[in-house]
């Protein structure tokens, strides 16, 4: 029985590689009509291109070189930095006085927004307080 399954088999194979040849045919044909080349053969890998050290620094250096060549000629102009500004002494002690003279002012808007609300809460909470009955703790 494995004979028999065998035989089939072969004969499978050899009618799937027989079309596989004509399709192959068939596909070139259609290839030189358009103008391609056929197919590279896959049967041979492509190597790996293996460089030693010394190459590999030969490489990197002359590509540092091309690119200090680079930002050399790509350079931004150098600016001096600007001079800092200097204030004199009267300047100073003159923003120094607004300063708190602005100060001054906040404060004293702040401490007139704030004194009605607290106679206010003041007022109620001595009310309140008075209204209110004495709790007795339940035993």
């Amino acid at each position: 029985m494995v004979t028999v399954d065998r035989t089939l088999l072969e004969a499978a194979l050899f009618g799937y590689e027989r079309q596989r040849d004509e399709i192959e045919t068939k596909i070139a044909e259609i290839r030189s009509q358009i103008g391609s080349k056929p197919a590279a053969a896959a049967s041979e890998p492509v190597k790996k291109r293996v460089m030693n050290a010394a190459a590999r620094r030969r490489i990197a250096a002359a590509q540092k070189k091309r690119w200090a060549e680079y930002k050399k000629a790509h350079a931004a102009p150098v600016e001096e930095p600007k001079a800092k500004r200097v204030l004199s002494a009267a300047a100073r002690k003159h923003i120094a006085e607004a300063t708190r003279r602005r100060w001054a002012e906040y404060r004293a808007a702040k401490e007139a927004a704030q004194k009605p609300a607290r106679k206010a809460s003041g007022r109620k909470a001595k009310k309140s307080a008075a209204a209110a009955p004495a709790e007795t703790p339940s035993s």
